[in-house]
């Protein structure tokens, strides 16, 4: 990514195609995360990744876990049969922004190994039991992926 502060990102993001997405982003830049019409608001980040085809950089929300000092993610896309298209990005381009609240800075996304993600999962789904659903619907592993800041 070749933008590195704020404005110059935020002027470069495409936000999710999604309405709901959308929407939600458009809460989250009105008032900095603090009101935002999400069941885990609290939780709510802004993830931004550079397009694996366009090269553009790519905006939406996704719900964070704490895990000390990083924060986990995961790749659920509702419990559908591929994995969500963000995630494809960083997969390609590990290097992300993330925003929370005032808060902007990059980070690199790893992907957890099957036992990391053993030990996360049930902290993750204890926290929102909707992901052990999604997990429960599809035949793929959803991923987890690890923010750690830079």
């Amino acid at each position: 990514m070749t933008a590195t502060n704020l404005s110059e990102i935020e002027a470069a993001a495409v936000d999710s195609p999604s309405p709901w997405a959308r929407g939600h982003i458009a809460q989250y830049l009105a008032s900095d995360g603090a009101e935002v019409d999400h069941p885990s608001a609290d939780r709510l980040i802004l993830l931004y990744t550079k397009g694996r085809k366009s090269g553009s950089l790519r905006r939406l929300p996704v719900v964070f876990f704490p895990a000390g000092e990083d924060m986990l993610v995961v790749a659920s896309k509702g419990g559908a049969p591929k994995h969500p298209e963000w995630y494809k990005n960083l997969v390609a381009d590990s290097r992300v922004w993330v925003r929370f609240k005032k808060d902007f800075f990059p980070a690199m996304a790893t992907t957890l190994t099957p036992d990391e993600r053993a030990v996360e999962w049930p902290k993750i789904t204890e926290m929102s039991p909707a992901f052990a659903d999604y997990q429960a619907k599809v035949d793929r592993v959803i991923p987890v992926v690890k923010l750690t800041r830079l």
